[in-house]
C-alpha cells in the first residue's frame, strides 16, 4: 500500500469519527467518491544530472479502459524515457498514457509506471496530478531502504526453474535513452538489455553513469507488484578474452586476487542486500574466456601466447569458479555461464571438451554445479538463430552440407540446434538436468533485402548453402561490428525446448571494438578484426573481417550500427 493511499484512508476515518458516524471506506464504496484518485510519486534514485521515479495511480472513480496522467514540473526536469506508460513532454507539462497492456483500471485498482529524467539545480517535486483531467490527491517524496514505495521490494523471491517465466525484464534507462534518441529508435527503446559490469569502476558507476545499485534501484521502480528480472554481465577476468584485443580488460593475467576482492566480492555484497531480495537477478558469467582455453591454446593454428598463459596459470577457471560460488550463494541470483556459439564450439574437437572444461570451472574455488542455473550462447555474436533453408543432413551434388566451405564440417548450422544439443552435452558432463539455456538474439536477425527466401542453386553444395543462408557474414569466425547484421528475435521467455529465454544481452548499438587504434583508459586494445580492411587470420580463415568502418571503442555507442540493426531486423520492426 502506498503512503498516499494510507494517509487518505486514515484521514477519512478521522472525519467519520468526528461526525459520530462509523464509516468503513473501501475501494468501490460510494463514500470514496470525494477523492477520485490518489497518486504516489517517488524519486527512487537521484544523481547530479538525473533521476529515476516511480508513479503509482489509484483510481477511486468509475472503472476505466484507458487512462492519462498529467503533471507539470516547476524546474527544468526533462523526461528522457519511461516504462509501463507512453510518456511525452511539452515544456514543463508531462503526460503519461497507458500502454496497450495496462489500460484497464478498475475502481480501487492501481497502476504503476516509471521513467528516467534529467535536471540541473533543484529537482523540485510536482505538486498536482490529474487522472483523465480530474485532480488527484498526491503524496510525493524520495524512496529509500525504509520507504519502498507502492510495493515492498524486499520480499524474497522464491527460486524458480525459469526466472524469465511470468516476469518483466529490466529496461536499462541509460541504453533506452540512447536508443530513443536515434531516429526510429523508440520502436525498440523499451526492450530489456544486459547491464555490463566490465571493470571495477562500473560497480559504482563510471563518471555520471549509473552504478550497480542505481540499476537495481531502477529495477525496483519498474517492478511494481509483479516479478522482475535484472540481467547483469559479469566480465572482468584477469587477462580477459585472450584472443581478442578489442575486449581486453583492466586486470593483468596474474591479478586473480584483485578480481576476487575488488570485483566479485563488492558485486556479491550489493546483490545480497535484502533490499533487492525480490528481484530475480540473472548473471552472465565471463563471456568468451573459457572457450578460448579449448580452441586457442597449444598446437592449434589459432593459438595465442596470451591464451596459453591463461590456461597454464588457471586463473580463468579459478575466477569463474569463485564468481559462481560467491554469487550462487545469494538465493535470488541465477548464474548462467557463457558457452560460446555454434561457430566456435560446434565442431567435434571443441564440443565435448568445452563441456568438460565448464564442469571443471563450476567445481573450482568452492563452487558446485548447484551454483549454475544454466548457460548462454551467442553473447555479443551474430550466429543465426535458425537456418531454415538447409539442414546439416542435406546433400547436394553428392556432398553433405557439412562439406561446404561455410559449414566446414561443423555439426550445427545455427544457434538453436547448437544450444539444445550443447545442453544435453553439459548434462552428460555432470551438470544438473534442470539447467536452461539463453540465446542472445540482439544482432542475429539478418533480415532486410539480403535475406534469402529459399536454398541456393543446387549446382554445388557451396552454391546451395551460400545462396540460402541467412547469416551473411564473410566467414563464421568474424565477430566485430558485422556489416549487414540486423536485430533478431525480441526478448521472450521459454521460446523453445530447453531454452529459458531469448535475450538481448549485448545492447544493440554498442560497439564491439574500434576500427582504428584509439587511446583509452579502459584497458581496451585495437583488434584488426574490427578493421574493415583487415584480410584476416586462421581464426576467420584468412578472410576480410566484414567489420563496419568508423567504429568507436567496445561498449561505446555506435549510431551507424544501431541504424543498420534496425533496418535489417528480422522479424522486421513496425
Amino acid at each position: 500500500m502506498s503512503r498516499s493511499r494510507t494517509a487518505i484512508l486514515a484521514a477519512l476515518a478521522l472525519v467519520a469519527g468526528a461526525s459520530g458516524t462509523a464509516l468503513a471506506v473501501v475501494p468501490g464504496d460510494p463514500g470514496i467518491a470525494a477523492i477520485p484518485c490518489t497518486v504516489d510519486y517517488q524519486v527512487q534514485n537521484q544523481w547530479s544530472t538525473g533521476f529515476t521515479a516511480n508513479v503509482t495511480v489509484t483510481n477511486n472513480s468509475a472503472a476505466k479502459t484507458s487512462w492519462s496522467v498529467k503533471w507539470a514540473y516547476a524546474g527544468n526536469q526533462k523526461v528522457t524515457n519511461g516504462w509501463n506508460a507512453k510518456i511525452s513532454q511539452s515544456g514543463t507539462a508531462v503526460t503519461a498514457n497507458n500502454e496497450t497492456y495496462n489500460g484497464t483500471l478498475a475502481t480501487g485498482a492501481s497502476v504503476s509506471f516509471g521513467f528516467q529524467a534529467s535536471y540541473s539545480g533543484t529537482n523540485a517535486l510536482p505538486t498536482t496530478f490529474t487522472l483523465d483531467g480530474v485532480t488527484c490527491n498526491v503524496d510525493s517524496g524520495t524512496g529509500g531502504p525504509t520507504d519502498p514505495g507502492p510495493t515492498d521490494p524486499g520480499t524474497p523471491s522464491t527460486k524458480v526453474d525459469n526466472p524469465y517465466s511470468g516476469a518483466k525484464v529490466y529496461v536499462n534507462p541509460e541504453w533506452s535513452a540512447k536508443a530513443a534518441a536515434e531516429p526510429g529508435g523508440s520502436r525498440i527503446s523499451g526492450q530489456p538489455t544486459g547491464v555490463w559490469l566490465d571493470r571495477i569502476a562500473a560497480i559504482e558507476g563510471v563518471g555520471s553513469g549509473m552504478g550497480l545499485r542505481d540499476h537495481l534501484d531502477a529495477a525496483l521502480a519498474q517492478k511494481g507488484s509483479g516479478e522482475e528480472v535484472v540481467q547483469l554481465v559479469v566480465y572482468d577476468l584477469p587477462g580477459r578474452d585472450c584472443a581478442a584485443l578489442a575486449s581486453n580488460g583492466e586486470l593483468g593475467p596474474t591479478e586473480i586476487d584483485k578480481y576476487k576482492t575488488q570485483f566479485i566480492d563488492p558485486i556479491a555484497a550489493i546483490l545480497a542486500d535484502s533490499k533487492y531480495a525480490g528481484l530475480r537477478i540473472v548473471t552472465t558469467i565471463e563471456i568468451d574466456s573459457l572457450p578460448n582455453l579449448v580452441t586457442n591454446t597449444g598446437s592449434r593454428p589459432t593459438a595465442t601466447a596470451a591464451c596459453d598463459t591463461m590456461k597454464a596459470n588457471g586463473n580463468y577457471v579459478k575466477g569463474v569458479g569463485y564468481a559462481l560460488d560467491k554469487l550462487g550463494a545469494i538465493p535470488n541470483v541465477y548464474n548462467y555461464i557463457d558457452a560460446g556459439h555454434h561457430g566456435w564450439l560446434g565442431w567435434d574437437d571443441n564440443f565435448a571438451p568445452s563441456a568438460q572444461l565448464f564442469y571443471q570451472a563450476a567445481t573450482a574455488e568452492g563452487a558446485t554445479v548447484d551454483d549454475v542455473h544454466g548457460f548462454i550462447t551467442n553473447t555479443a555474436n551474430y550466429s543465426a538463430l535458425k537456418e531454415n533453408n538447409f539442414t546439416i543432413n542435406d546433400s547436394v551434388a553428392g556432398k553433405s552440407v557439412r562439406e561446404s566451405k561455410w559449414v566446414d564440417w561443423n555439426r550445427y548450422v545455427d544457434e538453436l540446434s547448437y544450444a539444445q544439443a550443447f545442453r544435453s552435452q553439459l548434462v552428460t558432463a555432470g551438470f544438473r538436468s534442470t539447467i536452461g539455456m539463453l540465446i542472445d538474439t540482439s544482432r542475429n536477425g539478418w533480415g532486410g533485402t539480403a535475406r534469402p527466401t529459399a536454398p541456393g542453386a543446387t549446382t554445388s553444395v557451396d552454391t546451395y548453402v551460400d545462396g540460402g543462408r541467412y547469416d551473411r557474414r564473410i566467414h563464421i569466425g568474424n565477430w566485430c561490428n558485422q556489416s549487414g547484421a540486423g536485430l533478431g528475435e525480441r526478448p521472450q521467455a521459454a521460446p523453445a525446448t530447453g531454452i529459458d529465454a531469448y535475450v538481448w544481452m549485448k545492447p544493440p548499438g554498442e560497439s564491439d571494438g574500434s576500427s582504428t587504434a584509439i587511446a583509452n583508459d579502459e584497458g581496451k586494445g585495437f583488434d584488426r578484426m574490427c578493421d574493415p580492411t583487415y584480410t584476416g587470420n586462421p581464426r576467420n580463415g584468412n578472410n576480410l573481417s566484414g567489420a563496419l568502418a568508423n567504429a568507436p571503442l567496445s561498449g561505446h555507442w555506435f549510431s551507424a550500427q544501431f541504424q543498420q540493426l534496425m533496418q535489417n531486423a528480422y522479424p522486421p520492426l513496425p
